[in-house]
């Protein structure tokens, strides 16, 4: 058997070396140890489990505690992080991992293969992981532990995705799955991560203190060992407006998530630091379903999208803060983004009220709306209260008014509980819900497009053509990038121009404003989330 080994790649040893020659001609000078943090985020976290944690703005707080096999590079490469290195069997089924041998999860438990084996094999059981069994994990056939720190997965077949997704998971202590706090997460779920989860007040604040054993930080970080600051508390603010406020009048040392129109507060304020960065994965898109309600016909789904301006849409209310979305991924993965969808359609009222009048919506009601047998055209766009974020309620209410004044379409925006919406998507019993989502190699685009039962656990279209299946199968079962790529461009112009799937929005983005004194507030290589507080320090 002919074996491929990875190690460092030049590029990521320079990322590294760049990034800590920057740290060291800091103008306040080299890092100091000590200190707390508060930093004021959008989003609450809907469970504190990071393998079943699906808010991407809330990976922020869990990464200071939880640490995968591999980090990513800015070019898309892998670097060592909880393992030193990787091999693929030339059959490209099976991915050997070679573990550090000095890592102790913050409860004491040492990291090993077994530790390792266990987390996977767990996840693969839908009784703890839910749908996320029937993903990536779901292709393991076997985990074996070749020696203490040495451990192997073989795959039922060549799938590509797959190192991506076990570089990426966040590894539990496997003292973990004993705990009644296993789904909700907590304190007693341990990682390896700088920090300790010390403290969670619902609906208030989490708290994270140093892990004074902390000492295999990944080569993306600018030092090793432990952390700077002894304390970071995130307190939850969902109002822009009042993070905003909190952080220019002193309350906070840091903040995320930025209004498109508190943005000029920052940028080039000698007082703050601002940055910005997209994230990798699905664009925020308006999903049509396809088996429930008008949008079950194809006319009524392409005259929706054909009514909305979405570039008009986005500079009111975010004011030229955000970037235009058109596909299936985003563009920073240039690995999967076809840009060739860029203006392939465009917002055509004329052409939307021809297709709704083909469709047979030809009456009209009191308020304007199009009627069909004495029934209203409603298309209920479902969204969890919990996952409003990023002025995204007010982005919905404008889309709602583009298309009931170019089309007479009624875009109900329904908040709803999480119980509501767990069961609305179970059921199918919704016109539309708007989603994004950041895991990379195409992984998101098969939770989006492949069949519910087969791995689309975020199939919001509900779309179960054929022709999905068959080009994410044959795409997942080569390890030839460029033949990939083109079936993954077939698949966006199938599913947005040919189906009228989704209409996508905007890429999502996340935005970070820091206190002059705060040093060390970065996002991470690649997928560009904001990073953890592993290299911030204080120069007060």
């Amino acid at each position: 058997m002919i074996i491929r080994r990875h190690f460092l790649s030049l590029t990521a040893a320079m990322l590294a070396t760049s990034m800590l020659s920057g740290l060291a001609m800091a103008a306040d000078g080299t890092p100091v140890s000590g200190g707390k943090l508060t930093w004021g985020v959008e989003t609450e976290p809907a469970t504190l489990n990071p393998q079943l944690n699906g808010q991407d703005k809330t990976k922020l707080l869990l990464r200071n505690a939880y640490e995968s096999l591999l980090a990513r590079t800015a070019d898309g490469g892998y670097v060592p992080w909880l393992a030193t290195e990787y091999k693929i069997s030339d059959d490209g089924k099976t991915y050997t991992f070679k573990l550090r041998d000095n890592v102790t999860f913050t409860d004491g438990q040492k990291l090993d293969a077994q530790a390792v084996i266990t987390n996977f094999i767990k996840l693969k059981d839908a009784a703890y992981s839910g749908s996320v069994s029937a993903g990536p994990v779901s292709r393991i056939v076997e985990a074996k532990a070749l020696d203490d720190h040495t451990v192997s997965f073989t795959l039922n077949q060549v799938y590509a995705p797959f190192l991506d997704y076990a570089a990426s998971l966040e590894i539990l202590s496997p003292a973990a799955f004993n705990s009644t706090q296993l789904k909700s997460g907590g304190p007693e779920i341990a990682g390896t991560g700088p920090f300790i989860l010390k403290r969670y007040a619902k609906g208030q604040d989490i708290q994270f203190v140093k892990n004074p054993a902390y000492n295999w930080a990944p080569k993306t970080s600018a030092h090793n060992g432990p952390a700077y600051l002894d304390e970071v508390t995130y307190r939850f603010l969902s109002e822009s407006s009042v993070r905003t406020g909190a952080l220019t009048s002193g309350q906070l040392d840091v903040i995320e998530g930025i209004a498109g129109n508190d943005a000029s507060l920052f940028k080039g304020n000698s007082d703050f630091s601002y940055q910005t960065a997209l994230n990798t994965g699905t664009p925020y898109s308006l999903f049509l379903n396809v088996t429930w309600g008008p949008t079950q016909d194809l006319k009524v789904r392409k005259a929706l999208i054909s009514a909305i301006d979405v570039d008009a849409v986005l500079k009111a209310v975010y004011r030229g803060e955000r970037t235009r979305a058109w596909g299936i991924t985003s563009p920073i993965d240039p690995q999967f983004y076809d840009k060739s969808i860029e203006a392939a359609y465009k917002p055509d009222a004329k052409a939307a009220n021809a297709l709704l009048d083909e469709a047979g919506w030809t009456a009209r009601d009191a308020d304007g709306f199009r009627t069909k047998d004495g029934k209203r055209l409603t298309i209920e766009v479902i969204q969890a209260q919990a996952t409003v974020r990023d002025q995204r309620d007010v982005l919905l209410q404008a889309l709602q008014a583009q298309a009931r004044q170019n089309a007479g379409i009624d875009l109900k925006i329904v908040f709803v509980d999480a119980g509501t919406y767990t069961d609305r998507r179970k059921t199918g019993q919704f016109g539309s819900i708007a989603n994004s989502n950041t895991p990379t190699d195409a992984i998101d685009i098969e939770y989006h497009y492949l069949p519910l039962d087969k791995g689309g656990s975020i199939n919001y279209s509900r779309a179960f053509a054929p022709e999905l299946s068959q080009w994410l199968n044959e795409a997942a079962s080569t390890l030839d990038q460029k033949k990939r790529f083109d079936l993954y461009s077939k698949l966006q112009r199938f599913a947005i121009l040919d189906q009228a799937y989704a209409l996508p929005l905007y890429e999502p983005e996340d935005q970070v404003a820091a206190a002059s004194y705060v040093k060390g507030v970065s996002f991470r290589p690649f997928k560009q989330l904001p990073e953890s507080a592993y290299d911030i320090w204080r120069s007060e």
